[in-house]
């Protein structure tokens, strides 16, 4: 995928080049040291990913969760949206999910505190649920959306989720102008499910974040078409959205590489190519929307019409 996205940016001519490294939790005697990644990524500021697949067993923390907390990469932005052309039971959504990801329950911090009892910690501190929930309400302000929608499940975690609950309540005191409400996480994917028109801008934790990604991805095609891209303070990571690394299709020639190509033009136009990124979008409009040539997971069909929004790239997508 990575290849591919490469190969399409330098067939649009512009001049970007791009010091690359082999990172993998799973080829780890081939994979570059993180710390050479990281200092790689401070220096340009700007970097592509694509999905590392983490093991399921052993102890400590990711390569994913390594770089993540390193970069103080916080939040993490992606943009559900209808691309012309690919078969969904629902047209025409748009909305942003903003996912705080440096610690919840993914902060990797679990023991066994005698055989067969695991402990696991959920960390959640109020200076990094207001950060995130600032991220979110200037994300909006910046976009002109209307509305942002905080998910939690304070009813049972009232003290962590409670927490970040009340962090984003007194935010969204101080953006009067946008529509504020919470949904607990089970309504949420019910939601996603049967109205998911009715979210604009969504701001949660860590887990939740990861869960609704994934939910919302298959409501506009899948994995291999949503792009995301996470923040820190002075660094923008863009990987796609969806985390799988679809490790079945190896070989065979049949992933999509959309997601990847979308995160590449939104690379380019954070780097004021603009050109470059337009020629990207368009480029996509016009091969998913003419349906010759496309992976088996958005099938065939013809011409649809076009969703500016898609295409337009004369808002800003970082901040």
């Amino acid at each position: 995928m990575m290849q591919c996205m490469q190969e399409v940016v330098e067939a649009t001519g512009a001049p970007v080049d791009f010091e690359t490294f082999f990172l993998s939790d799973i080829q780890y005697r081939l994979s570059a040291k993180i710390d050479d990644v990281v200092a790689s990524v401070k220096k340009n500021a700007v970097c592509i990913k694509g999905i590392l697949s983490s093991p399921v067993s052993g102890e400590g923390g990711s390569l994913n969760y390594q770089f993540r907390q390193k970069l103080d990469l916080f939040a993490n932005v992606v943009h559900i949206i209808s691309i012309p052309g690919v078969p969904t039971r629902h047209k025409e959504l748009d909305f942003i999910i903003i996912r705080e990801q440096t610690e919840g329950e993914f902060s990797s911090m679990e023991h066994e505190t005698v055989p067969g009892v695991v402990e696991c910690y959920k960390i959640v501190t109020e200076e990094k649920s207001r950060r995130i929930a600032k991220f979110a309400f200037d994300y909006a302000t910046g976009r002109g959306r209307k509305k942002v929608t905080a998910v939690h499940k304070a009813n049972i975690m009232k003290l962590g989720d409670g927490l970040f609950l009340n962090c984003c309540k007194e935010m969204a005191s101080l953006y009067p102008k946008i529509k504020f409400e919470n949904m607990i996480i089970d309504n949420c994917t019910m939601q996603l499910a049967s109205n998911p028109h009715q979210f604009d801008v969504m701001v949660m934790g860590n887990l939740y974040g990861s869960i609704v990604d994934n939910v919302s991805s298959g409501l506009v095609g899948g994995a291999g078409i949503v792009a995301g891209a996470s923040y820190s303070a002075n660094t923008v990571v863009f990987e796609p959205g969806a985390r799988h690394t679809y490790s079945e299709a190896v070989g065979k020639e049949i992933a999509n590489p959309t997601a990847h190509i979308v995160c590449a033009a939104k690379m380019l136009h954070h780097v004021n190519l603009k050109v470059h990124a337009r020629k990207l979008f368009r480029a996509i409009d016009k091969v998913i929307g003419d349906g010759k040539f496309r992976t088996k997971d958005i099938g065939e069909g013809g011409r649809s019409v076009v969703n500016q929004r898609f295409i337009d790239v004369s808002v800003p997508e970082n901040i």
